[in-house]
């Protein structure tokens, strides 16, 4: 590192004043947060954020602080509750719940919501908890929180102790939704399956490009866009989309859809369609029909400014729930009572832009890199005029038709431990039983070469599908798909989903083989072979004639006469999950 860089040369941020300014408090009041004292500068540690929170809790009656789980460095993981009269969760009311530092140096939602319970606690929006729970994790990934430096995130301006993307043990928390590997996730999921809420916020800040936008977020089903829960996605456009944009306008911020560019150094090749499967936090909660928004701040602004439009938004998301929670529970129920007949897979970019979108830039200018040997993008901290940008769109390349049920053998213990934390459904069998099922074998199966997220992903490929019976040991489960959760079910049980169990490396067992024949044996096997088949022989030949790398090599012209042998290992590539349709 060299000594003469102290901070990576951001672009000028815009000077911005906002209605949102009147929420900080001076400084000689007696509540004020951490991040207020501080100028917005510093977020406080993992042990001055469990301070501040405990001395709330002690002085209001309607806030408590609970445990949910430890990490692997054994911090405890903490979730703040705050009801109108302090006590248990009153499911009669919608709940809203907000989740912080996923990414610990995107760590907004921690200083914006403190800022929000304090005004709730002492100040004068208490009201707000009348007709509405709230539910908050200040800080998801505690180790990487404390992991803080101001060299973590050099694309972001402030805070200046960000802390680190991962994990303790490198794993992404938003990249485990459906694996389940990290005992982070496993105590976040079994907290939202206790408090189901009936809105989860999940607080974020961006990478890329400058814009003039501050507060950009996202949810599946945007603009009409695919979402495994319709009706949830209807309510969110219809109620959750104009709201708070009009609140965030009303207080001096500028919101906005998600924002991927294709390209950073050419804006002219348009905005991309990044593809959320269930390993992220909105989109599993789309899958599940939970109500789920990633709200992704922008970056490039000030702190300060990033945490203000973080209260407005997250205070008005609790009003709308206030006004709406009844038809949001309605259209929750609706999605749930949906057994669809196919589920999309496999998204991919269109190949040309869907519509022509609206788009507020800032003023750049390009130039010579004699380290990159490229021309560069240089923002200039100036808004430019109003545009419009390509925004492309996603569509799916694989269709999983709905079957009535999975069987996965007792011997994927593993499989079954995780699709019982996603409480999922299932019958376990006590005794030995046959059952007529459709199996995949995977030749096409191709393991990656560099490991993601701890594991070697897989792609299936197009498999070759065998119906017959077969042998399920005691201890084997049944999963029915007529089930509020049996979308996740086909997403983790169908090898040609991105994020199945196959997908992420928990049947790599059946890509190798563990018996072979030796050419002294195999060649004059192979010769009798052609000698007694004649379509044998005829498939042969014509392997010769169309594959001169195959008819130049004798070790794989053998492989293919043991292969079509009795002596071939029939589970090879076999995946053991049976299909019942």
């Amino acid at each position: 590192m060299s000594a003469q860089l102290s901070a990576a040369p951001l672009p000028p941020a815009p000077e911005w004043h906002g209605a949102s300014e009147s929420l900080i408090v001076g400084a000689d009041h007696p509540w004020i947060t951490p991040a207020e004292a501080n100028g917005f500068t510093e977020t406080p540690n993992y042990a001055e954020t469990r301070a501040w929170i405990e001395r709330l809790a002690a002085a209001s009656p309607m806030i408590r602080i609970e445990s949910f789980g430890r990490s692997p460095q054994g911090r405890e993981l903490f979730v703040v509750f705050a009801t109108a009269d302090g006590e248990d969760l009153d499911h009669d009311k919608p709940t809203l719940f907000v989740q912080a530092g996923i990414h610990p140096g995107e760590i907004d939602g921690k200083d914006a919501m403190f800022m929000l319970l304090r005004d709730i606690a002492f100040g004068e929006k208490r009201a707000l908890l009348d007709r509405v729970n709230l539910v908050f994790v200040p800080i998801f990934n505690v180790d990487g929180h404390e992991r803080a430096s101001p060299y973590n995130r050099p694309n972001q301006r402030g805070p200046s102790n960000q802390g680190w993307r991962n994990t303790a043990q490198n794993l992404n928390l938003n990249r485990d939704y459906t694996k389940l590997d990290a005992p982070e996730t496993r105590a976040m999921l079994a907290l939202l399956q206790s408090v189901r809420p009936d809105l989860y916020i999940d607080v974020h800040v961006t990478d890329g490009m400058d814009y003039q936008y501050d507060i950009t977020y996202g949810f599946m089903g945007r603009d009409r866009s695919y979402a495994a829960s319709p009706h949830i996605a209807r309510w969110l456009n219809q109620h959750f989309r104009p709201e708070v944009d009009e609140a965030l306008d009303r207080n001096g911020h500028v919101p906005a859809d998600l924002i991927f560019a294709n390209n950073d150094r050419d804006l002219a090749e348009g905005l991309a369609a990044f593809t959320f499967s269930p390993r992220f936090s909105q989109s599993y909660g789309d899958m599940v029909g939970m109500p789920s928004v990633l709200i992704e701040n922008h970056s490039l602004k000030p702190y300060r400014q990033r945490v203000l439009g973080t209260y407005v938004l997250l205070e008005e998301s609790l009003r709308l729930l206030a006004r709406h929670g009844g038809s949001l529970r309605s259209a929750v129920a609706a999605d749930a009572r949906e057994r669809p007949r196919t589920l999309p897979v496999g998204w991919t970019q269109t190949e040309a832009p869907i519509s022509q979108r609206p788009f507020l830039p800032i003023e750049h200018e390009s130039y010579r890199s004699t380290a990159s040997g490229a021309e560069e993008t240089r923002w200039i901290g100036r808004n430019a005029a109003p545009t419009r940008m390509p925004q492309y769109g996603q569509e799916s390349t694989i269709t999983l038709q709905r079957p009535r049920a999975y069987w996965v053998p007792a011997t994927k213990q593993d499989v079954i431990t995780v699709l019982r934390l996603h409480g999922i459904q299932f019958e376990t069998i006590t005794e030995a039983r046959t059952v007529n099922i459709e199996l995949l074998r995977l030749p096409q199966a191709r393991a990656g070469v560099a490991p993601v997220e701890g594991r070697t992903r897989v792609t299936a490929g197009e498999p070759d599908r065998i119906t017959r019976e077969e042998w399920m040991p005691p201890g084997s489960i049944r999963v029915p798909t007529d089930q509020p959760l049996g979308d996740l079910a086909m997403i983790l049980l169908e090898p040609q989903s991105e994020d199945s169990f196959f997908a992420w490396g928990f049947f790599n067992e059946i890509l190798q083989r563990v018996e072979y024949l030796e050419a002294y044996a195999l060649a004059p096997m192979a010769d009798e072979m052609l000698a007694n088949d004649a379509a044998l022989r005829a498939e042969f030949e014509a392997k010769l004639a169309t594959d001169p790398a195959f008819a130049a090599d004798p070790d794989a012209r053998l492989a293919w006469f043991y292969a079509r042998s009795p002596y071939y290992d029939t589970r090879y590539q076999l995946y053991p999950v049976g299909i019942e349709r």
